[in-house]
Formats: structure tokens, C-alpha cells, sequence
């Protein structure tokens, strides 16, 4: 259900067209035509050969019994017509299109650089200065580079008003380049209508507001149709760094509780723990603090403040008994205000 609903989303994304969402990239333009002009060609000759197959197979059809006796002649002119033509086609596709793949893959020097590193199920941007957050932040008319990579599966970074989309394979970085033509902020209402103002429905994008979406394009496992963020276009550099200034500090209207569930919602704590009870591929957090766990060397841990600060910035000190080792280690992602605010969040997971 939360596959199709999220499909919906992507379908449904901000438009001005009817094949695709809003061109919001320097990319976004050009990509349309490529596809409007493959697609009207392909048109072209397709419904002129159906209609003339369909005409010839009922002008030229023999009784049942008759022997339909073939009449094989050439014209040379005819064949190297229908064979030569198209090949004129193909080579423009071709030419247009690799003009375009590579203009692509070679990123301006002046470009900005956010590392962007991608996990099940949930995405992480640094823009340096131990400034991490969940959501891509970016200026109007301003080059950026991502340089991302995975810390698991194959992922891939799929922004559909930007008409960009690159793998993220393990081990390697892959880049990804644009640049944003359109704020947020001009989006209208009615553009903006289609989106939940429910996070639960919208697949845990919590903050609301005006954005374009991204999405994980590779299947990476049982929550990949949750892999999804958002992304904010700065109208100017001046709203930019006032962002960057606010962005690893908790709101002033949030309680740590309610900070603490943000962060476990965009940093990829649900993909694994369950505030519910639900069992899934590591322990859940209702009712968790304060109880006594086995960890797979036989010792007996009771979670409290520490614990739980040690399973985040090093989880594979003491793995609960039952549980694969799967969590990644957070060191360096989360400063102690966020880590706070997470543990704040688990006590009160209580029935």
C-alpha cells in the first residue's frame, strides 16, 4: 500500500506538463525535447506501417484452401530510401543525445560540492563544517555536485524535476551534477496542493512546506519505496547560509522528544527499529529503555543513557543476542544536542 501510495507522489509530482513534473534544471529542457522528438519520430513511422499492414493483410487475404503464392520483387531505390533514411535519424539521436550525456558528466569548476552518502533507507548530506542533515539544500542558479556513495546496497539518486538520476554502487563515488532554475519558494499553492499535510502519508518527509522531491531509483530492500527526501532551492545565498546557520540545531519550538522522533523518522532509525512493538530487523524502541537485553556474548546489558549513546556512535560494541549487526556506525553524523534529543525520544516510547 505505502508503495502505491508513494507512486502516486511521483506521478503526481509538481507539473507544468503532461509527461513529466516541472522543469526546474538546466538539464529538465533539453531532456523533455530528446524525448518528445524520440517519441513523435517513433509515432511516425509506427502508425503508417500498422495502418498499411492492417490495410494489406485484409486487401491481399486468400480464401481458406488457397495457397497465397509469394511475388518477390526489389527496388533498389525504395530499400536504400527506407534503410538509409532512418539511419540519418538515428545518427541525430545519437549526436543530440551524447551532447547531452556528456555536458552531463562534466561538472563547472565553480560547482558546489555536498557529500552525499546513501544507506538503507535514508539519506545523509554533508556540506562541510560538520554540517549533516537529511535534506538537500540548494541556491537558484548556483552549479552543485554531489559526490555520493553507499554504505551497503546500490542505491541511486533520482530528482525528477531535474531529470537527473546516477547509481551509487558501493565502494566507488559516483558524481551527479545541476543546476537549480527554479526556488522553491515560487512554487504555487496549486502546485504545491497534491502533498499530505500528514507526514505518515507523504512517507515520513516531516518537514512541510515547498519542495521538489528525490527518490532512491535502485531496489534496495523492504522499505526502499520509503527512500525518498526533499529538496529546497534557495531564491539567494543569503537565505542559503542563514539555512546552513540553523541546520544541526534543534528548533526552538520542539521539544527534545519531538526532535528525537524527526530524527528517527529522516535518519534512517525506522528502517530497522519499530516504535510500535513490530518486530523487524533490530530491536524495537517501545517500552526498550530501561529493560535488560542478552547480547550475543552471553553478558546482560540494561539500556539506558550510555548504552544507547554507544549503540549509536559504535553498534557493534554489544549486539543484542538474536539480531544481525547490521547498524551502521553514526560517529561523526549526529552532534551530541541530536544525540540527546534520539534518547529523550526512545524513553518516551513507553506504553
Amino acid at each position: 500500500m505505502q508503495t502505491l501510495q508513494n507512486l502516486s507522489f511521483v506521478l503526481a509530482d509538481v507539473s507544468d506538463g503532461f509527461w513529466f513534473p516541472k522543469t526546474a534544471s538546466n538539464f529538465a529542457t533539453e531532456v523533455d525535447f530528446m524525448y518528445k522528438a524520440i517519441l513523435w519520430i517513433s509515432v511516425a513511422f509506427f502508425v503508417p506501417m500498422m495502418i498499411y499492414m492492417g490495410w494489406a493483410a485484409f486487401k491481399f487475404q486468400k480464401p481458406k484452401g488457397e495457397k497465397a503464392e509469394g511475388k518477390a520483387t526489389h527496388n533498389t531505390a525504395l530499400e536504400l530510401a527506407w534503410s538509409v533514411g532512418p539511419c540519418f535519424l538515428l545518427i541525430w539521436m545519437f549526436y543530440r543525445g551524447s551532447v547531452g550525456y556528456l555536458d552531463m558528466r562534466q561538472p563547472p569548476s565553480d560547482a558546489r560540492e555536498v557529500q552525499v552518502t546513501a544507506q538503507k533507507w535514508s539519506w545523509l548530506f554533508d556540506y562541510g563544517s560538520g554540517i549533516m542533515n537529511p535534506e538537500l539544500h540548494v541556491v537558484k542558479d548556483q552549479p552543485t555536485k554531489l559526490i555520493m556513495r553507499s554504505k551497503d546496497v546500490l542505491h541511486a539518486m533520482y530528482i525528477p524535476a531535474f531529470r537527473v538520476k546516477r547509481d551509487i554502487v558501493p565502494g566507488r563515488y559516483n558524481t551527479l551534477w545541476f543546476t537549480p532554475t527554479i526556488g522553491t519558494e515560487s512554487l504555487t499553492d496549486d502546485e504545491m496542493q497534491w502533498k499530505s499535510d500528514d507526514p505518515e502519508e507523504a512517507g515520513n518527509i516531516l518537514n512541510q512546506g515547498k519542495y521538489f522531491d528525490f527518490y532512491c531509483a535502485e531496489y534496495c530492500g523492504k522499505d526502499h519505496s520509503m527512500m525518498q527526501g526533499k529538496i529546497v532551492v534557495h531564491e539567494t545565498q543569503d537565505e542559503y547560509d542563514a539555512w546552513l546557520e540553523s541546520a544541526n540545531r534543534r528548533p526552538d519550538d520542539q521539544t527534545p522528544e519531538q526532535y528525537g522522533e524527526f530524527l528517527y523518522a529522516t535518519r534512517g532509525c525506522k528502517g530497522c527499529h519499530s516504535a510500535d512493538g513490530t518486530a523487524g530487523q533490530c530491536p524495537t524502541f517501545l517500552n526498550s529503555f530501561g529493560a535488560e537485553h542478552e547480547m550475543v556474548d552471553g553478558s546482560k546489558v540494561s539500556v539506558d543513557e550510555n548504552y544507547i549513546r554507544e549503540s549509536i556512535l559504535n553498534p557493534k560494541a554489544k549486539v543484542v543476542k538474536g539480531y544481525p549487526p547490521v547498524m551502521p556506525s553514526f560517529q561523526g553524523q549526529l552532534n551530541d544536542d541530536q544525540i540527546d534529543s534520539l534518547v529523550a525520544y526512545i524513553k518516551s516510547l513507553k506504553k
